[in-house]
């Protein structure tokens, strides 16, 4: 492990933490956070810790040059309690003490949600420079973790990157809405981006979306593409028969409930 780069992944018993876990193993030393273990295998080597308690956050920091942070609540529909603790307290801590330990890079999990409304309002396309717009409370905190990081940055030089994840799901055909497929993330273009965000270099600060190859497809890439290297390989195209709709089909009235 001596020459393997030291990476933590927080939240490593989620679906996308698990996914990255399984597969950065064989390439990085990788230190795997969470609370209950997906499997028997993973429970031998998971640390637990609760983000909103410092002390506990820090110890997992020791060595660790980048940090894969995906611990927190992950559902749109939550309520203000249910965010504040693990997204709002929890990623103050987890950024303090990778600060304090002398982590070099935080990749941050953000979502599609932090500018969901434009969504909601069919306001396409959208692109990373525009004003953030939350369709909802883990929105909000989404967009927090953005402006966190900036400062993180700007205050203390430490390189963060977000990736605002679309869809991420092993089969998107299992739901039946436009706009979802329109924001798939294939489980290889999640490892792919999440790796692209490891290794590449020149970047200090940067707002990303991490979104696979679909044809309908309304926000941008390119600073994903140039910046960090990534190149989505799959397409919901490759699994359906998925027509372009031009200006994008209709939003869900409801949005984002139910994504």
């Amino acid at each position: 492990m001596a020459d393997k780069r030291k990476i933590l992944i927080t939240g490593a018993t989620g679906g996308i933490g698990l996914l990255l876990e399984q597969r950065l193993m064989p390439d990085y030393d990788v230190v795997s956070h969470g609370r209950t273990p997906a499997n028997d295998e993973q429970a031998k080597r998971l640390h637990k810790a609760d983000l909103e308690d410092y002390d506990e956050v820090r110890g997992l920091m020791d060595g660790v040059e980048v940090v894969l942070h995906l611990a927190g609540q992950a559902s749109p529909e939550a309520e203000w309690d249910e965010v504040v603790g693990p997204n709002i307290i929890g990623l103050r801590n987890a950024l303090e003490a990778a600060r304090e330990a002398g982590v070099r890079r935080f990749v941050f999990a953000s979502s599609n949600h932090a500018m969901g409304m434009y969504d909601r309002d069919e306001d396409w396309p959208v692109y990373p420079h525009h004003l953030p717009r939350p369709d909802s409370l883990y929105g909000v905190s989404k967009v927090f973790g953005e402006a966190l990081g900036r400062y993180y940055h700007d205050k203390f030089g430490m390189e963060f990157i977000a990736l605002r994840i679309g869809w991420s799901t092993d089969d998107p055909l299992a739901a039946d809405e436009e706009l979802l497929h329109a924001m798939w993330l294939s489980s290889d273009d999640t490892e792919q981006v999440f790796r692209c965000a490891i290794e590449a270099e020149g970047v200090g600060y940067g707002l990303y979306y991490a979104i696979s190859d679909n044809p309908n497809r309304r926000w941008d890439l390119t600073n994903t593409m140039l910046d960090l290297g990534y190149r989505p390989k799959d397409s919901v195209a490759d699994l359906k028969d998925e027509k372009v709709v031009a200006g994008g089909k209709d939003s869900p009235d409801d949005w984002p409930e139910g994504s």
